[in-house]
């Protein structure tokens, strides 16, 4: 029996999160305390994506005032046996069906996914404002990569594979009441190394909403993948209005970029081409309840400053819109 998307407790408008690692210490979760961050997230280990451990991770943060909302493991999220429909592709949706409910037992109401089987690309790293090292993508650098996967394969065939996993998957996330995330491919482009790429533009995901026809399919909206794509992918002040008024902003990842593509390096909150005060005000008048992450950062000379950095920034936007 499906369950209702409302009966997920939100937070009364924008709630920070954080990653942390799936075995963090004491003093990594007081770092987050300190931060004034009461909600994380992680990637866990295969070995780790289970309910005993689930449930003991979840009990050890609530000690600390944490709470767990989102969990995920790489080797199902990035899956290329559900992507690519290989021969394991069933026994890997009967895992993915089973971790996500184990993560609803443990009291983890959202999980992620993205249909990347080889993950975030790149060209190089760079140097950035004051020789921090930040990620970076050149077009044409990326086209000349070779292929990473065996064979050919349509865009086609990739939108047929995604309708397979929401035949299979949907009706578990609405049975135990999970609600899946999805997030857009990054860099956002048709193919990637010979692989055609699900989620590039807003049009990609209004097509995966209506494959899906379910409240618990929704978006990680990622500010930088709307930044990166520009007009190719959408508006991003437009789109905020529009996915958080149907509903279907689940997660918000927080990042700037330099410029669009072709080229394009991430950026410090407040040194990429997008006024990350506008962004904030929008999801704020558009009503946004939910939880809102940093997402890449520059690194800076000292571990971890520019989360600390970041973090600080992000939350003087929201207090100084919220009080306004």
């Amino acid at each position: 029996m499906s369950r209702s998307i409302d009966e997920i407790e939100r937070p009364d408008g924008i709630a920070f999160s954080y990653k942390i690692p799936s075995d963090p210490t004491d003093k990594e979760l007081q770092f987050v305390r300190q931060l004034g961050i009461s909600k994380v997230y992680t990637w866990l280990e295969d070995d780790q994506a289970n309910y005993a451990y689930i449930s003991e991770l979840s009990d050890r943060l609530a000690t600390h005032g944490l709470e767990l909302s989102n969990a995920g493991t790489l080797r199902l999220s990035k899956s290329a046996s559900i992507h690519l429909a290989y021969p394991d592709r069933d026994k890997i949706i009967d895992e993915f069906k089973e971790f996500i409910s184990d993560l609803k037992r443990a009291g983890v109401h959202t999980t992620t996914f993205t249909w990347e089987p080889d993950c975030v690309q790149s060209t190089e790293n760079m140097k950035g404002r004051g020789d921090s090292i930040t990620r970076a993508v050149e077009l044409e650098a990326l086209k000349k990569q070779p292929p990473t996967r065996e064979g050919n394969y349509s865009h086609e065939q990739i939108w047929d594979n995604f309708a397979y996993f929401m035949r299979e998957i949907m009706p578990v996330a609405e049975s135990v009441g999970i609600r899946l995330s999805l997030h857009p491919n990054d860099p956002p482009m048709p193919d990637i190394n010979g692989v055609p790429c699900l989620i590039y533009n807003r049009q990609c995901y209004d097509r995966a909403f209506e494959i899906a026809d379910s409240d618990w399919l929704g978006m990680e909206f990622c500010c930088g993948c709307w930044l990166e794509g520009g007009d190719q992918f959408g508006n991003i002040l437009e789109d905020i209005e529009k996915y958080v008024s149907a509903g279907k902003v689940f997660i918000v990842h927080f990042r700037n970029v330099s410029s669009p593509l072709p080229n394009f390096e991430e950026s410090f909150l407040d040194d990429g081409y997008m006024n990350m005060h506008t962004v904030m005000e929008t999801f704020i008048n558009a009503g946004f309840r939910g939880n809102m992450t940093l997402d890449h950062s520059p690194s800076m000379a000292y571990p971890m400053a520019e989360k600390a950095y970041a973090i600080g920034y992000m939350n003087a936007l929201r207090q100084s819109l919220s009080k306004g």
